[in-house]
């Protein structure tokens, strides 16, 4: 029986051979099963038997393992003589084989499938702040950084995901980036990856706080006043006719106290809006308890943090399909508007007038943290990529993906910016949430605000769950190490939320300034010092390489400084 399991090459007649074949023995053959003798299948039919060709296949395998050990690389089978993926059966001790199903072979998808995956995942809350980045650039400008950072934030991704692949003598199949980043750069390179990482989820949960307040305060806006016959009037801060637009914070104060004095009952509230009904009592009365920054970031309290400290979210994550659903009835809602609002464009290239801002701004930089955010899919796009059928177009789906994003955000940004209604609005009146540019009383809007606070309530212990699994595993090595570490890190993320919503609401910012600092490391550093680094160890730099990947990383640094100085 021993001389049966003994090789046939002794591993001292191979002499050095077998320590120059153990540096591979990570490679993704040494990993895979091998054939055992032909028994019967268990799949559709019990009587199924192995084929002929996986008979073969199990004999030369047993061929080659009788050869050499094990763990021993220099004569392991071949590629073409492991049995595809298609093709794998994990056996019982009773000669029964059962056929792997739901495994990687069978989780591959089509290049359609992949590219709308990507869309989708990148389609998040960045989209409703567009139109207010494009005026804060600038309508030409805006578009020109538009363009431009979906390009350079697409060719740094394409370098994040041929990053594991550059690394030799190594498996990297079910590596990540921050493992690459630990590769390269060490300790530094695993925390500071987290770090970064840490700050876009937190800070998108951040911006889901204050979204999910806004549109909540809205919803409830609307049904109160349908059910108790409440009408607002706030002619002097937006536009007359069906299709309602309103400017909420004029920047001067000629548009107040123009209000009609004719109307009986007027009165102005907390959230500069005007009434009139048959009880304003009980309308102060709701406005007090029913405040946008005041209650409504407490009342989320009651039902997030609960659902935070769930120890699976596999109940969330069906419904993730809903993020598709809004995002294609946002560009139907912005189309209606488009339509019946009209375009209203005049070009004034440096100088701003007084419906009008200028065709190139200082405050851009505020845009291009923005669509830091907007474009960010760097820390997952690995995963993204390997369900996808074939990888060998992993560069052209993903860029057709970006390409789809670009578009998608191009559209919404210069429709909503072109649509304003100027005069008698100036386009300084848009909001970093656009939708907050028209009336709670608007049915379109409603739905809209309604289907996205419902996507939001779902997606949002998703995005919790993430931050738990890749700090408590990193930490402490579990996943769920107790509840009270899980409560405290629920409460820390709760507690910045409600913060930020009652004293700082402002989305377009917070966007811009989580964008940019996750962005520098994990889109324009990182990325670029992995590469330059590959490179140069293949002894492949070259200076154009060199410049070219520093100003990237000059460009990174330059886009957080923007954020606090313009």
């Amino acid at each position: 029986m021993e001389e049966d399991n003994k090789p046939l090459l002794d591993s001292v007649r191979r002499g050095s051979y077998t320590d120059k074949g153990s540096t591979d023995s990570l490679d993704r053959g040494a990993r895979r099963p091998f054939h055992v003798e032909h028994r019967n299948i268990v799949e559709n039919d019990p009587s199924e038997r192995v084929s002929a060709e996986a008979s073969v296949l199990s004999s030369r395998v047993h061929y080659y393992s009788r050869l050499t050990a094990a763990s021993d690389r220099l004569l392991s089978p071949p590629d073409h003589v492991i049995p595809c993926p298609e093709e794998l059966y994990v056996y019982s001790p009773l000669g029964m084989a059962f056929k792997v199903t739901g495994g990687d072979g069978g989780a591959k998808n089509p290049s359609i499938i992949t590219i709308f995956a990507i869309w989708n995942t990148m389609m998040g809350t960045s989209i409703l702040s567009i139109p207010w980045g494009i005026k804060q650039a600038g309508f030409t400008l805006g578009i020109i950084l538009l363009i431009s950072m979906g390009l350079l934030t697409l060719y740094c991704c394409l370098r994040v995901l041929k990053s594991p692949k550059s690394i030799p003598y190594i498996d990297t199949s079910d590596w990540e980036f921050p493992d690459v980043c630990k590769y390269y750069f060490g300790k530094f390179g695993q925390w500071s990856s987290l770090l970064f990482s840490m700050v876009s989820l937190i800070g998108a949960m951040v911006v889901y706080w204050v979204l999910m307040s806004n549109f909540l305060f809205n919803t409830g806006k609307f049904i109160y006043n349908y059910a108790h016959n409440v009408s607002m009037s706030d002619t002097e801060f937006g536009t007359n006719g069906s299709e309602r637009v309103i400017c909420p914070f004029p920047d001067t104060g000629d548009h107040k106290g123009n209000c009609s004095s004719g109307i009986s009952g007027l009165y102005l509230n907390n959230n500069n809006y005007y009434y009139y009904g048959n009880d304003t009592s009980d309308t102060a009365v709701f406005d007090r308890w029913w405040s946008k920054t005041n209650t409504i970031p407490f009342y989320l309290i009651i039902l997030l943090l609960p659902l935070l400290n769930f120890r699976s979210a596999s109940f969330f994550a069906r419904f993730t399909f809903l993020g598709t659903i809004s995002v294609v009835y946002l560009i139907i809602l912005v189309t209606l508007k488009a339509i019946r609002l009209g375009f209203h464009l005049e070009f004034h290239w440096l100088e701003s007038t007084q419906f009008y801002v200028p065709e190139f701004r200082l405050l851009f930089p505020q845009l291009t943290g923005v669509l830091t955010l907007a474009f960010f899919i760097h820390n997952c796009i690995i995963t993204l990529m390997k369900s996808n059928k074939h990888q060998e177009n992993n560069v052209r789906d993903l860029s057709v993906a970006y390409l789809l994003v670009g578009l998608t955000y191009l559209y919404v940004g210069v429709l909503i910016f072109a649509a304003f209604p100027s005069p008698p609005l100036s386009k300084d009146c848009i909001e970093p949430n656009f939708l907050d540019n028209f009336p709670s009383s608007d049915v379109l809007v409603f739905v809209a605000r309604t289907c996205l606070l419902f996507q939001m309530t779902t997606v949002y212990p998703l995005l919790g769950y993430l931050v738990r699994v890749q700090m408590m595993s990193q930490v402490f090595g579990k996943h769920y190490p107790s509840f009270f570490h899980v409560f405290t890190l629920n409460i820390f993320i709760v507690g910045t939320g409600v913060c930020m919503a009652k004293y700082y609401p402002n989305i377009g910012s917070i966007i811009r300034y989580s964008g940019a600092t996750c962005g520098l490391a994990l889109v324009f550093v990182f990325p670029s010092l992995v590469h330059m680094i590959s490179q140069k160890r293949r002894g492949e730099l070259s200076w154009p390489s060199a410049i070219f990947h520093s100003l990237l990383i000059v460009l990174g640094v330059a886009n957080v400084a923007g954020q606090f100085f313009m």
